[in-house]
């Protein structure tokens, strides 16, 4: 079996994707939860959190991950667009599965992707690098991903025009040429305090007219083109009842991956593919009809993980005897569907019994 190098802040998703097309993972994240372990051919936990990042000794981790295996190259999820350094360092090894470290400072770079919205006549939030006076700004941290980020000022910060609209998320293959976006998702935040804007999950469809629906995919898809981005990507947009904007690009699979899970396993290959050059597939993928996906975070401090009987739709599954901080994520939890409604809803009680299940195991420990 084909073995492949995937990494990042969270490497699950990547790394069920690349099983499901019949590869065999090398799975590296800051996690290495149950379900990591027991679906890939090894596992390595990288230094580092969610609030400072990947630590610098990560190509050294990968190194010592693939001692003795001979991956065909490596794919990433979250974690490197705020330091393409090690994604350099990562080249020197093994062919990069994904967009370049140049390929990422230039889409994470807020002014050139401003310019080039303005070129395609793409709508994007105006910005500034200087603190503005009064409402209506957002401090957001180049090379950021994810919503935690949004809100705190610090190193790196520049500010965002703050616009309406509900959060919409495209999925895109590309080539280095042609550019196809294969669904949009809605997401919703889950904030706590310091990240108001925090990811708290999605839903495939996203309720759009088709109108809209057709506008957002011709914008992702002519700025994947015109950034030359390679395998599958994510666009994130802010719609409101008349109007889009273009908020951020993400070079790589993004949070939604799990909502894309096709039969037969096709996705994770046609990124391999793509990243190559090949030709992008002209067939549908044979996806659920809906899918939602929530990461359950800790209400409260959980000072040792109980070892609990998992229900298989959730993933990253905490291990036993980790200790969980206050609005640490513990897993995620999926649900499948004919409708975006019916799978929100399914969604929503399974995360409830799900807590039940974790309180109750906490207290029969104690």
């Amino acid at each position: 079996m084909t073995e492949v190098l995937v990494g990042g802040l969270s490497a699950r998703a990547l790394a069920d994707a690349a099983t499901a097309a019949g590869y065999a993972p090398l799975a590296a994240d800051l996690f290495c939860d149950l379900d990591l372990q027991e679906r890939c051919a090894a596992t390595r936990r990288l230094g580092g959190s969610l609030d400072a990042g990947i630590d610098p000794d990560a190509p050294s981790a990968l190194e010592r991950l693939a001692r003795g295996r001979a991956p065909i190259g490596f794919a990433y999820a979250s974690g490197f667009e705020d330091r393409p350094q090690l994604l350099e360092a990562v080249a020197e090894l093994w062919p990069i599965l994904g967009n370049s470290a140049s390929t990422i400072r230039r889409v994470k770079d807020p002014l050139r992707l401003a310019e080039l919205c303005r070129s395609l006549a793409i709508p994007h939030p105006e910005i500034r690098f200087d603190r503005p006076g009064g409402d209506g700004w957002l401090a957001k941290r180049a090379g950021g991903s994810g919503g935690s980020h949004v809100g705190r000022a610090g190193e790196a910060t520049y500010w965002q025009e703050q616009v309406p609209g509900e959060p919409v998320s495209a999925l895109v293959l590309a080539n280095g040429g042609a550019a196809r976006v294969l669904g949009l998702s809605a997401q919703w935040p889950d904030p706590c305090p310091g990240a108001p804007f925090r990811y708290g999950g999605a839903v495939r469809p996203a309720p759009l007219d088709a109108g809209t629906a057709g506008s957002l995919s011709r914008a992702a898809e002519r700025i994947a083109q015109a950034s030359g981005l390679v395998g599958l990507n994510s666009v994130d947009f802010l719609v409101a009842a008349d109007a889009y904007w273009l908020i951020e690009v993400n070079p790589r699979p993004g949070a939604t991956l799990d909502l894309f899970r096709d039969r037969d396993g096709r996705l994770f290959a046609e990124h391999v593919a793509a990243c190559r050059g090949a030709p992008l597939p002209h067939d549908e993928f044979r996806l659920a009809p809906a899918s939602a996906a929530a990461i359950l975070y800790a209400d409260a401090p959980i000072a040792v993980m109980p070892a609990i009987a998992w229900p298989e739709w959730t993933a990253d599954r905490t291990p036993p005897g980790v200790a969980i901080a206050q609005d640490a994520p513990v897993c995620t939890v999926v649900a499948e569907a004919e409708t975006g409604a019916a799978a929100r809803a399914l969604l929503a009680g399974r995360t409830a019994a799900l807590r039940g299940l974790i309180g109750g195991a906490q207290c029969r420990s104690a």
